[in-house]
């Protein structure tokens, strides 16, 4: 993501429910800079778990506007958006530190990468999967969000097993 052109600020718009990436799609469209932070997530489904892109912030997106000469009123209009985020008559900007710094954690294929603080060898256990509740030892992380960790089963034997970082909690 380029920086913003002289005049030019990050403000919040708030979306329809589930419609960020339409709304995204459409401010876009009518040639402004849009950024939706997304982020992948484990959802279990028919007994299956399976991750899925969901925006980092529900409902919300940021757009690069100058509100003293763009139009930004039409955003409000645009298909997908509830309302830019105001502060009594005017969109209220964002932090750039803040979009900046969503901006540096992404990923090639759009998705932010969360730091969640986790290396090998660290006590962590299981949220999610068959296996919830089990406690292991984290051996290795990779790339994609996976971790392979041993854990610790109930007869005493250990199992390795590799699953979604964000199916992990550290153990205190």
């Amino acid at each position: 993501m380029s920086e913003n052109v002289a005049g030019q600020r990050w403000y919040a718009v708030y979306t329809l429910p589930n419609k960020e990436p339409l709304a995204r799609f459409h401010i876009e469209r009518q040639g402004w800079r849009a950024f939706l932070p997304l982020i992948e997530k484990s959802r279990r489904h028919a007994r299956r778990i399976e991750t899925v892109r969901a925006a980092l912030f529900p409902r919300y997106l940021f757009v690069s506007l100058d509100v003293t000469r763009d139009r930004w009123r039409s955003v409000n209009g645009t298909t997908g958006v509830a309302s830019l985020v105001m502060f009594g008559d005017r969109p209220l900007a964002v932090p750039e530190s803040l979009v900046k710094a969503l901006a540096a954690s992404v990923r090639p294929d759009g998705v932010i990468e969360p730091d969640y603080g986790f290396q090998p060898g660290d006590r962590v256990r299981l949220t999610a999967g068959p296996l919830a509740g089990g406690i292991g030892e984290l051996l290795s992380l990779d790339a994609k969000g996976r971790v392979e960790l041993l854990l610790t089963l109930l007869n005493g034997n250990t199992l390795r097993a590799r699953v979604a970082r964000t199916m992990l909690q550290p153990v205190m």
